[in-house]
C-alpha cells in the first residue's frame, strides 16, 4: 500500500472576547503563544500554527521578549503565520470592502513583522461564509480556504474538499475540516487516530489539533504522545505540518474536485438577529469609515488637508474587531456587548472630526451667504448625481415668541424647490430652532449649495392631507398608497397601475423563540406567538406622555410639498411601537420608519410585507455580490437590500435597510427581522435547561430601538440595476450642514466621476505604501458593462471595462497619472 500523508496542524483557536472580556483573552494569548514557543524549542519537528494579526498584537504591546522569540521561532519555520487576517470575522455580515480591509491590515501587518504572507484563509469559527469572500480571497493572494463551520451535520457539500466558485468565476481550492478545530487536553492523539479509522481511504490529510476555545494549545504530553503514534504508524506518514503544506499535497487533485458555486450557510441562523444595537453601530461604522475615507482621500489630493493615515487605521482597527465573530453575531456575553459598542463608538468620534475636518475644507471657495439667507451645503461622496429627500436643522438668529409661525423656502441658485418645515428635535416650544425638508439633486463628487429664505406666517400650513371613510389615501402621479385606519397597516401600495402588496401590510408580528443567543439547532422562525394591534386613544396619550389631549392611534403629523408623514402607535404585551409611513410628493420610494419599545422574553420581532408577485424569485445583497435567498420559511442573510423579483410580471419590489441582516420569505410573504431577545451567551446542550430556573437572567435588546427602510418597486431590470446605489446612499449619506462659508479660497473640483449608472466606487483612498491613490470599482448587477472613470482634479479620465461581479481596483500616480491595476493587497497584477 502506498504510503498516505497526514498533515497535523497544530493551533491553538483563541477568541479575543466571549464567554469573557478583551484583557482576558489578551492574557490566555500571551499565555498560550508562551507555551507553544517553549515547546517548539524543545520538539525538534513540531510547527506552531496561528492566525489573527490581533493576537500577536497584544504579544508585540504587552511581552515583547516573547514576541521577539516568535519572530525567530518564524524564521526558523517551526511557527507558521497561517491565515494572515486581522482577526477571524463575522463571514457574511460585514460588507465586501470590511472583508477587503480585514486581509489587507491583517497581511501589512505580518509582511512588516515576519516577512511572510499566508495564501491558505483561515476562518474556523465563523458561523457561515458568503459566497462573495471568493473573488476577495483570489485578489488577495490567496489559492485555498480553510473553515469548520456549518458542519457535515447540518450542511451537505458535495465533499469536504471542494472547488469553491465566486460571483465573478473565481476558483479557490476550498477545505472543510469536519473534525473541527480543536483537541481535549492531553488528548490529540486520540483525536488522530479517531480521525485515522474513520478516514482510512482519505490521502493527503489533515487534522487540527490543540486546545482551543480559551487558548492553551499544544501540551507536553499531547506532543510525546503524538510522537509515539508517528514512531507506530506504518500505514500513514503521520507528521507536524502547515495548512499550505497540506494544500500544495492536495493540489495534485484539484482539477478533479467538485466545483460548488453557492455560498456556505446557514449555522445559527439566530446570530443574523441578535444584539441588534451591535448591528447597528456597526452598519453606522462602516458606512462612516468609507465615507470619510473617501472624502478626505480626496481633499488632500486637491491639497485642502493632509491625509488623516494614523486616525484612519485607528478608527479602522475598531471597525474590524467590532466585526469579530462573537461580537456582530451577538453570541457574546452582556460586558463584552458594553465594551464592543464603547469601541465603536471611539471609532464613530474618531471619524467624526475628521469628516468635519474634511467637510469644512471642501467647502473652500463657497460664497458667503446673502443677507436674510441661511446656507445649508451638502457634500456628496459617491460618483453619481443623487436625487432625493434631504434634512437640515439650523438655529434662526432671533427667536420668534409672537405666537406666528417662520417658514422657509429653499433654493439651488435660481430654481426654488419643494420644501417644507418639520418638528424639529428640540422641544422648546417657541419658533426659534428649524428642521427643514426639501426634495433637490446633488451633483457628484462635490460640494452642493442650498440657500434657506424665512419667511413670516400667521401660522404652520394645514394639513391637507386627510382620513376618509377608515382610510387615509395618498395619492399622487407616481403611487397610490392606503393606510387602513382601523388596523393602522398599509392596503394597497400602486406604483402606475400595479399594486404590489396585499392587505394588511408593514405589520410587525411576534415569533416564538428561545433563550438560545446562536439559534444553534433551528433553521427558521416562524411559530407567530402574537401581533401588534392599535392603541386605543388613551393608551396613545399614556403612552405619548401627552397631558391636555388625546389623538387618534393613527394620525397625520407633517404634510407638505415635499411629502405627508402619518404615525401609527401600536402595543404587544409589555411592548410598544410608534411607526411612521413618510410618503413622497414626488417619486415611488416609501421610507418607513420603526421606533420599537421592547420588553419581551425568548421573542423574536418581524415585519411582514405580504407581496402580490408570482413566480417570484427572493434576493439580497452580499459581500460584492447579491445572491438567491431561501423561498421555504428559512432565516437567510443579507446585507443593505433584498427583493422580491418577479420576471413573469417584469416587476420587483426592493426594501433597503440601515441596520438588519435577518429575514424569511415563504408564500409571498417578506418577513425582515428587527430583534430578538434571547439570553447572553446561552446554548442548548443535551436536554439540559437552557438557562439557570433559580434566578433573574438579563435577556438581550431591551428597550429602545430606531430602525429605517425604504420600499420601493417597478420594473425588474430598473429595479435591480438601481437598489444597489440606491443603498449606498441611503447608508454612506451625503454629509448636510448649515454653515456660513467666509468666500475665501480655492473651489475643489468634483472628487470622481462614472459615466454609467450602475457602476460603483466602493472605495477611494491613498495607497498602503504611499500617496499613490486607490480607487476600487465594482459591478453590481450581474452584467459585463463598460463605464468612463474621471478624476477631474488629476485631469484624468480613463474608459474601463468590468464581467459581472468583477472587483476592480486601480492604483494611479498623483504626479504623472499613470495607472496600473493592482490585487486588494495593492500589488501589481
Amino acid at each position: 500500500m502506498a504510503i498516505k500523508n497526514l498533515h497535523l496542524v497544530c493551533n491553538a483557536h483563541i477568541d479575543p472576547v466571549w464567554l469573557w472580556e478583551w484583557e482576558e483573552g489578551a492574557a490566555a494569548a500571551i499565555s498560550t503563544f508562551r507555551t507553544a514557543a517553549d515547546l517548539c524549542e524543545q520538539f525538534d519537528t513540531f510547527i506552531f500554527n496561528h492566525n489573527e494579526a490581533i493576537l500577536y498584537k497584544w504579544v508585540e504591546e504587552y511581552e515583547p521578549d516573547l514576541f521577539e522569540r516568535i519572530q525567530k521561532l518564524v524564521r526558523q519555520k517551526k511557527w507558521h503565520i497561517m491565515g494572515g487576517w486581522f482577526l477571524q470575522p463575522d463571514c457574511n455580515m460585514p460588507s465586501g470592502e470590511s472583508f477587503v480591509r480585514q486581509i489587507l491590515v491583517g497581511q501589512k501587518y505580518f509582511q512588516s513583522k515576519f516577512g511572510v504572507q499566508p495564501t491558505t484563509a483561515i476562518n474556523f469559527d465563523p458561523f457561515g461564509h458568503t459566497r462573495g469572500l471568493v473573488q476577495i480571497l483570489a485578489k488577495s493572494g490567496y489559492d485555498s480556504y480553510l473553515f469548520c463551520r456549518p458542519g457535515p451535520e447540518s450542511f451537505a457539500l458535495p465533499a469536504e474538499d471542494i472547488l469553491w466558485e465566486g460571483f465573478d468565476g473565481s476558483k479557490i481550492l476550498c477545505i472543510r475540516a469536519t473534525s473541527h478545530y480543536n483537541s481535549q487536553l492531553g488528548q490529540a492523539q486520540q483525536k488522530i487516530k479517531n480521525w485515522i479509522q474513520e478516514n482510512s481511504e482519505k490521502s493527503p490529510g489533515m487534522v487540527l489539533w490543540g486546545v482551543g476555545n480559551h487558548g492553551g494549545g499544544p501540551s507536553k504530553k499531547d506532543l510525546q504522545d503524538i510522537a509515539n503514534l508517528i514512531r507506530e504508524e506504518k500505514e500513514l506518514s503521520v507528521f507536524h505540518s502547515t495548512p499550505e503544506a497540506y494544500v500544495n499535497d492536495l493540489a495534485a487533485k484539484k482539477e478533479k474536485l467538485p466545483l460548488y458555486a453557492n455560498d456556505l450557510n446557514p449555522w445559527a441562523v439566530g446570530c443574523y438577529t441578535s444584539m441588534h444595537r451591535i448591528k447597528q453601530t456597526h452598519r453606522r461604522l462602516e458606512n462612516e469609515y468609507f465615507l470619510t475615507e473617501k472624502m478626505t482621500a480626496m481633499a488632500s489630493l486637491m491639497g485642502f488637508m493632509s491625509y488623516p493615515r494614523e486616525q484612519l487605521a485607528e478608527a479602522l482597527a475598531d471597525l474590524l474587531t467590532g466585526e469579530f465573530h462573537d461580537i456582530l453575531p451577538g453570541s457574546s456575553i452582556q460586558p463584552v456587548e458594553k465594551t464592543s459598542l464603547r469601541l465603536i463608538d471611539h471609532g464613530l468620534e474618531i471619524l467624526s472630526r475628521i469628516k468635519a475636518r474634511a467637510f469644512f475644507a471642501l467647502s473652500s471657495g463657497q460664497t458667503p451667504g446673502a443677507e436674510n439667507e441661511i446656507p445649508v451645503l451638502i457634500y456628496n461622496p459617491h460618483p453619481f448625481p443623487v436625487t432625493g429627500v434631504f434634512e437640515c436643522e439650523f438655529q434662526m438668529v432671533l427667536e420668534n415668541r409672537t405666537g406666528t409661525f417662520t417658514d422657509v423656502h429653499v433654493h439651488q441658485k435660481d430654481k426654488m424647490l419643494p420644501s417644507q418645515v418639520e418638528q424639529e428635535r428640540s422641544n422648546l416650544n417657541m419658533d426659534w430652532r428649524k428642521r427643514v425638508v426639501f426634495h433637490g439633486t446633488l451633483q457628484p463628487g462635490q460640494m452642493n449649495r442650498f440657500d434657506c429664505q424665512l419667511e413670516l406666517k400667521q401660522h404652520k400650513p394645514e394639513i391637507m392631507l386627510k382620513r376618509m371613510n377608515d382610510k387615509i389615501v395618498f395619492k399622487t402621479n407616481d403611487i397610490d398608497f392606503v393606510i387602513n385606519t382601523q388596523t393602522g397597516f398599509v392596503d394597497k401600495y400602486e406604483i402606475h397601475g400595479f399594486n404590489y402588496l396585499h392587505e394588511n401590510a408593514f405589520r410587525p408580528i411576534v415569533m416564538q423563540d428561545s433563550p438560545d443567543s446562536w439559534g444553534e439547532s433551528v433553521k427558521s422562525f416562524r411559530e407567530l406567538a402574537g401581533e401588534f394591534t392599535l392603541m386605543s386613544s388613551e393608551e396613545v396619550r399614556l403612552f405619548a406622555g401627552l397631558s391636555s389631549r388625546t389623538i387618534d392611534p393613527v394620525h397625520i403629523i407633517e404634510d407638505g410639498d415635499v411629502r405627508s408623514v402619518i404615525e401609527v402607535a401600536l402595543k404587544y404585551n409589555h411592548s410598544v411601537i410608534w411607526q411612521r409611513y413618510k410618503l413622497p410628493k414626488q417619486g415611488s420610494e416609501v421610507e418607513i420608519e420603526i421606533r420599537v419599545l421592547w420588553n419581551e422574553k425568548d421573542k423574536m420581532l418581524k415585519f411582514s410585507v405580504p407581496t402580490r408577485l408570482q413566480n417570484e424569485e427572493y434576493v439580497g445583497q452580499v459581500a460584492y455580490g447579491f445572491h438567491r435567498l431561501p423561498m421555504n420559511g428559512d432565516e437567510a442573510v443579507a446585507q443593505k437590500w433584498v427583493a422580491v423579483a418577479s420576471p413573469e410580471h417584469d416587476l420587483a419590489l426592493t426594501c433597503i435597510n440601515d441596520s438588519i441582516y435577518g429575514s424569511d420569505y415563504k408564500d409571498g410573504e417578506l418577513r425582515l427581522s428587527l430583534l430578538r431577545s434571547p439570553a447572553y451567551s446561552a446554548l442548548p446542550i443535551g436536554d439540559r435547561e437552557i438557562i439557570p430556573q433559580d434566578r433573574y437572567i438579563p435577556r438581550m435588546d431591551q428597550g429602545e430601538h430606531l430602525y429605517r427602510f425604504w420600499f420601493n418597486a417597478g420594473q425588474l431590470k430598473d429595479r435591480m440595476e438601481a437598489v444597489d446605489r440606491e443603498a449606498l446612499v441611503k447608508n454612506e449619506k451625503p454629509v448636510v450642514l448649515s454653515f456660513f462659508p467666509s468666500g475665501e479660497g480655492k473651489s475643489p473640483k468634483p472628487s470622481a466621476l462614472l459615466s454609467d449608472s450602475v457602476v460603483q466606487i466602493t472605495a477611494i483612498k491613498l495607497a498602503e505604501d504611499g500617496d499613490d491613490l486607490i480607487v476600487r470599482l465594482f459591478e453590481p448587477s450581474g452584467r459585463k458593462r463598460t463605464t468612463t472613470l474621471s478624476i477631474p482634479s488629476l485631469s484624468w479620465t480613463r474608459e474601463i471595462t468590468l464581467n459581472a461581479f468583477e472587483i476592480k481596483t486601480l492604483r494611479i500616480d498623483r504626479q504623472t497619472g499613470e495607472m496600473v491595476f493592482v490585487d486588494l493587497l495593492e500589488n501589481e497584477c
